[in-house]
């Protein structure tokens, strides 16, 4: 492994990318609700990475980009580069599946394994790929290295399917560009992780204990509590917090939910809710707000929390000296992926239309107005150290 200096992600992408909420940040973009409004989807209505939807939205902006770079020109294939086989293979799926294009996947997870790159099979058996048609003509090949991203642009090639001037290339930021899996991506979970503590703790002043907090964060971020947090983390950091202020008991809400009692997160903020006069008076105001954004239908509830993730995220970001070793880069920085950043580079080089994806919330991706003023930038603007094999 090996340090290549320092980059951003809009080296390759630019700003032709999008966040959760689904907003270009390229302004040349059509903003959502134009989107909404040309492919007829409910106002308000943001889909989430594996939904049909999502694919919708994102065809829509792709034939979008590709109006402005060569108006005459199709695109031809779509190549999709990722981390996950569930839900980047799903997003995947589902993009070739509305677009009718055909499709050409990467999904790279460094593990100690012998190296591999080899086609994903699709089966009755599989659940990860449900229908069959949803993968025939368009492979997803899985990788343990990520090194192997040149060798799948080789057998593209060798298929006749070269990756150049006629393909869309959607890439994952978040664990694909930024804190590659497997490698650096627990430096991404180190700075989420950090910033419910923040949170939580600044909520709680003296009330807060750094050890009861970790256990009961731990054990509940565990895919045995995702039926009732739906795995996601403003859902868990406002139940650290109710249960940090004692209104709730860890072990009674555990009961609860392992009886069945306690099914959901929308019970538990209910709950909170009429229960809301027993809250501190530091809490009351920001349950409030958490529980008309949860109304709202807003999947990122916790604004504060969020706007702390930003904040602690963008500190991993170059925050080491170029002579550091790279081991130490990897344990505390999140760095930019050679490998993706060096095939991105020749794709666009070989006219390749590039777009990226990243399903963390806005709050905790862009600064808020009075940090822009202060020099904070959008994550994939922000500089970092570049390491790859």
């Amino acid at each position: 492994m090996k340090s290549y200096g320092r980059a951003s992600v809009s080296e390759f992408l630019a700003d032709r990318i999008v966040y959760r909420n689904l907003e270009p940040y390229d302004q040349r973009l059509p903003r959502l609700s134009q989107t909404r409004q040309a492919i007829g989807l409910p106002a308000g209505y943001i889909p989430r990475k594996n939904q049909a939807e999502y694919a919708r939205v994102i065809v829509h902006l792709l034939q979008s980009c590709l109006r402005q770079d060569a108006p005459q020109a199709q695109i031809e294939r779509l190549v999709f580069v990722g981390d996950t086989r569930l839900l980047d293979g799903t997003a995947y799926a589902n993009l070739c599946q509305v677009s009718g294009w055909k499709g050409l996947a990467f999904i790279g997870a460094q593990d100690a394994q012998p190296a591999s790159l080899k086609l994903a099979q699709a089966d009755s058996g599989d659940i990860e790929h449900r229908r069959d048609t949803e993968l025939r003509g368009s492979p997803l090949y899985l990788a343990n290295r990520w090194t192997a991203l040149r060798d799948f642009d080789q057998l593209c090639a060798a298929q006749g399917q070269p990756i150049e001037f006629g393909s869309a290339v959607v890439i994952d930021l978040d664990k694909t560009v930024l804190g590659a899996r497997g490698r650096n991506g627990q430096v991404i979970d180190q700075a989420r992780v950090e910033a419910v503590e923040i949170t939580v703790a600044e909520l709680l002043g003296a009330a807060f204990d750094p050890a009861a907090f970790r256990a009961v964060y731990d054990p509940l971020n565990q895919p045995e509590f995702h039926p009732f947090t739906a795995d996601n983390q403003d859902y868990l950091a406002y139940v650290c917090l109710i249960l940090g202020c004692g209104l709730y008991r860890y072990q009674a809400l555990v009961a609860e939910v392992q009886s069945g009692r306690m099914t959901s997160f929308g019970q538990f903020i209910d709950t909170v809710e009429s229960r809301k006069s027993e809250l501190p008076p530091q809490l009351a105001q920001i349950h409030q707000d958490i529980y008309r954004n949860f109304q709202a239908g807003d999947p990122t509830p916790f604004k504060a929390f969020r706007r702390q993730e930003y904040r602690s995220t963008t500190r991993r970001f170059g925050c080491l000296d170029d002579s550091a070793p790279v081991e130490r880069m990897l344990r505390e920085e999140i760095v930019i992926t050679q490998e993706v950043r060096q095939m991105a580079l020749e794709w666009r080089a070989r006219g390749a239309l590039l777009f990226g994806l990243s399903d963390k919330p806005d709050e905790a991706s862009l600064p808020t107005p009075q940090l822009e003023q202060a020099g904070g930038l959008p994550l994939h603007r922000t500089i970092t150290h570049v390491v790859g094999e």
